[in-house]
């Protein structure tokens, strides 16, 4: 399944390099999908009975597992960082369907269904990554993968003070814009780990 977003530039070196970066997001994403959907198989969506509150805590609990591991230099479990990063990817997007999908719908979802709500959600966190990188100039390239687990955590925080205040915010974009930013930093850390 191809992922291939259209980016415009003006210049050759901007068309490339939005090209490359959009390249690897597609390598990236299919293995997140391809994830998801064995999962899926597996388990089929039991996920689905989880509060947005409790996939918020499941996304913690793999970004703090992989600062953990960054500061103490060790990893006694031998689970690899970059399924930590799958997993996050997938936990985000499943908080955005069960943001659509709310409480109250079916909870087993057949797989077509399931796979046509991945894809929307992840889609759409690709189209948001596309515009952000224009306008910030491919930053994220030159940042270490802890920074980006750091702002991973903060993402999360936020959105753990959303939760807790009933969803109501004064200026802030609200949850979903916090998932969105950890399906791309997610990606982000996982393109500059099959780099090395």
């Amino acid at each position: 399944m191809s992922y291939a977003i259209m980016v415009t530039k003006e210049n050759n070196n901007a068309v490339a390099t939005a090209s490359k970066t959009e390249k690897e997001f597609e390598v990236e994403m299919a293995l997140c999908r391809d994830m998801y959907e064995k999962k899926t198989r597996d388990y089929g969506t039991s996920w689905r009975v989880l509060r947005l509150p409790s996939l918020t805590d499941q996304i913690f609990i793999k970004a703090n597992r992989i600062r953990s591991i960054e500061d103490s230099g060790e990893n006694r479990v031998g689970e690899d960082v970059e399924q930590e990063f799958v997993a996050m990817v997938n936990y985000a997007v499943m908080a955005l369907i069960q943001q659509e999908l709310g409480p109250d719908g079916e909870l087993e979802l057949p797989l077509d269904r399931a796979m046509e709500l991945y894809d929307k959600h992840l889609n759409r966190a690709a189209r948001l990554m596309l515009d952000k990188n224009h306008d910030y100039g491919e930053a994220w390239r030159m940042m270490r993968v802890g920074s980006m687990v750091d702002l991973i955590l903060m993402k999360l925080r936020r959105i753990k003070q959303i939760e807790d205040n009933q969803g109501k915010t004064l200026v802030s974009e609200g949850v979903e814009g916090g998932y969105m930013d950890i399906v791309n930093y997610s990606l982000f850390c996982l393109i500059r780990l099959h780099e090395k």
